[in-house]
């Protein structure tokens, strides 16, 4: 079976994560699975709207670190870019279904969805910079504008999960439910929005976003040229090397 699923069921387009045995930790191939998906949905008349959702017990633990290391990314046109300026310009709503740990990729995609439903088990981390690396997806800018400065840098610098009734009070997510509700919850919203007008959605979006809009395509462009120049630097390959051998890294040297 894949390890993305879609389906679209009433004008609404699901992704769901379907790795629980990898904690959902996302590959190359998932992310071109999930960015082919979106520029599908963009075109399609008939879906009006795309839920995001892993398993009541894990959303996402982020990168898969070996597949990452394996072809880590390094233009535009890598998959996880292609989805990472996707998501963040889709046109249409975006809803998630957040339950367990959202590491990483599973937390700053978020900051591109509309709506956000998480169950009450739910953990959000950034740990970029315990792999020795940086922001990617625009949390960089986001982060600091949801959070304040000095959560963001408890979250961004610390990279210390935060969990749901943090996300709540900062704005991060808009409701917190038990985890078997979380799905349904998510499913109801879209089914509300895809009865509404697709122009008047558009249109809201659009106007709600476009203050930062090229903004954001900026610092995704300048947080990717630093991600790929740090991937190669000693902090990354000693924490990556750490990771894979199941230790603490060291980094007094690096």
């Amino acid at each position: 079976m894949s390890d993305i699923l879609t389906d679209v069921t009433d004008g609404v387009l699901t992704i769901t994560f379907n790795r629980p045995d990898k904690k959902n930790s996302i590959t190359r191939a998932m992310y071109a699975s999930m960015a082919d998906a979106l520029a599908q949905a963009v075109e399609q008349d008939a879906i009006r709207v795309v839920v995001f959702q892993g398993h009541e017990a894990i959303y996402s633990a982020g990168n898969d670190i070996a597949d990452f290391l394996e072809r880590p990314p390094a233009t535009a046109d890598s998959p996880v870019y292609r989805f990472l300026f996707g998501i963040a310009s889709f046109p249409k709503p975006i809803i998630a279904a957040v339950c367990g740990p959202a590491v990483g990729i599973g937390t700053t995609m978020l900051m591109h969805c509309d709506l956000v439903y998480a169950g009450d088990n739910a953990a959000f981390s950034l740990p970029f910079v315990n792999l020795g690396l940086c922001p990617e997806a625009a949390s960089s800018l986001l982060v600091p504008q949801m959070l304040g400065y000095h959560r963001a840098a408890e979250a961004l610098l610390l990279g210390e999960p935060f969990m749901a009734e943090a996300a709540l009070e900062v704005g991060l997510v808009n409701r917190i439910v038990p985890p078997t509700e979380a799905s349904n919850l998510a499913q109801a919203q879209a089914r509300k929005l895809a009865a509404k007008p697709i122009s008047s959605l558009v249109e809201t979006k659009r106007l709600m976003k476009k203050g930062q809009a090229q903004l954001i395509q900026k610092q995704m462009t300048e947080e990717g040229e630093s991600f790929a120049r740090m991937l190669g630097e000693p902090a990354a390959r000693e924490a990556f090397t750490a990771f894979m051998e199941k230790r603490r890294p060291d980094f007094s040297r690096v």
